[in-house]
């Protein structure tokens, strides 16, 4: 079954059970139900209908867990996603904090041919602008490991390699201190005891929570 013959309301699903299972989250109806903001009976009305499918297998005590099928619809979501951002920001050049957005509206009806010329007019490109990977053709993720601004040492500079991407208030703030992938930085001072991060970037000297410089990733 491929991806474009199934519902939004089941690919959202299954996007979801992907993000947790990477958070190492065991999803449980409960868990599930809160994440897609739904009553719990609907959530597992809708993983007998996904475990149906063959997307997702259920087992007593472990909830869901996507098949080699549901993974692969999962990325395949993934890769629509990323690159229908990277070509709003590109080509038609809108800012990060209306793209996420943007994107989930438009991912469940983008076919294969528009998705292969979009990757193609882009220049195969590798990673959102955010900073996430995109799956390649054959659905392939690269795994990321980037440091973080908390690990730097004072007086090191950097550059900011991926932000986090689903948050537009957040995507604003960080936009206007600069610390948006592509852009120097340096960090100045990291307060002792879980205290904040004061980094260095074009827009100035700014002082950023202790778990934000753990978000941002720099190469």
């Amino acid at each position: 079954m491929e991806t474009r013959e199934l519902s939004s309301a089941v690919q959202d699903y299954v996007r979801e059970i992907y993000k947790l299972e990477l958070e190492g989250t065991r999803v449980s109806t409960s868990t599930l139900a809160k994440r897609m903001s739904v009553a719990q009976p609907s959530a597992s009305a809708m993983a007998k209908r996904l475990a149906g499918l063959g997307l997702v297998e259920r087992a007593p005590y472990r909830g869901v867990v996507l098949t080699d099928a549901g993974r692969r619809v999962a990325l395949e979501l993934v890769r629509h996603h990323r690159l229908l951002e990277r070509y709003l920001v590109d080509s038609l050049g809108l800012p990060l904090d209306v793209v996420h957005a943007e994107a989930d509206r438009l991912e469940h009806a983008l076919s294969e041919e528009l998705e292969s010329r979009i990757d193609e007019a882009l220049g195969f490109p590798t990673h959102d602008p955010h900073g996430d990977p995109i799956p390649d053709r054959q659905l392939r993720l690269e795994q990321l490991s980037p440091r973080a601004i908390v690990d730097l040492e004072p007086g090191e500079r950097a550059t900011v390699m991926r932000v986090p991407g689903g948050d537009p208030a957040l995507l604003r703030y960080l936009t206007d201190l600069a610390l948006v992938p592509g852009k120097p930085i340096e960090l100045a001072f990291l307060a002792p005891f879980g205290g904040p991060a004061t980094v260095r970037s074009s827009t100035g000297e700014h002082a950023i929570s202790r778990e934000l410089a753990a978000a941002i990733g720099v190469t």
